[in-house]
């Protein structure tokens, strides 16, 4: 994926995520009660160049992904692994959001070897649309973002696209 990609994902669900963080430093909870939340997107490769072009935009709502994670949690006598997995649905921008809630012994913004990931995977082609083949099925890629103020931590995932069954050649060039 280009970098200008990368960076407008992370700043757009930085911004997304400013609200959420402002509900959490206003709450009274205690450092031991992180707050998790993952947050993904999917795209149409409509070049299907393998990266977010001029001609690419945010599927809109209704494709279904499968969110995987696994957090290690840390207790004075054991080191355990919770894992799970979750289906979601994106929004009208081409968003999937997960948010975890607190997960006894996980502590994610006090130190930053955790030990946590997740990924997203697409489940469903998107109906009624010209994309609709999948192109980045699984993402693994992720940047996390953690306040110890809050003890929240943010798994801003890779993006996954679809593209359409034919290039169009006359946008895209015959690349």
């Amino acid at each position: 994926m280009g970098s200008v990609l990368f960076f407008f994902v992370l700043s757009f669900l930085l911004t997304q995520s400013s609200s959420f963080l402002r509900v959490v430093e206003s709450s009274k909870h205690s450092i031991s009660n992180p707050q998790i939340t993952v947050m993904g997107m999917v795209y149409c490769d409509f070049c299907s160049n393998n990266s977010f072009s001029r001609h690419s935009y945010f599927l809109p709502a209704g494709v279904d992904v499968r969110i995987d994670c696994m957090f290690k949690a840390i207790s004075p006598r054991t080191t355990e692994q919770i894992s799970f997995s979750v289906n979601r649905t994106t929004n009208k921008y081409g968003i999937y959001k997960l948010e975890v809630p607190s997960v006894d012994g996980v502590q994610c913004a006090r130190d930053k070897a955790v030990g946590s990931s997740c990924r997203a995977i697409l489940l469903s082609t998107p109906s009624s649309s010209l994309c609709n083949i999948p192109s980045f099925r699984t993402t693994s890629d992720q940047i996390s973002v953690k306040s110890k103020q809050t003890n929240s931590c943010f798994y801003s995932l890779g993006a996954l696209s679809y593209r359409p069954s034919r290039r169009n050649t006359s946008l895209c060039g015959n690349k």
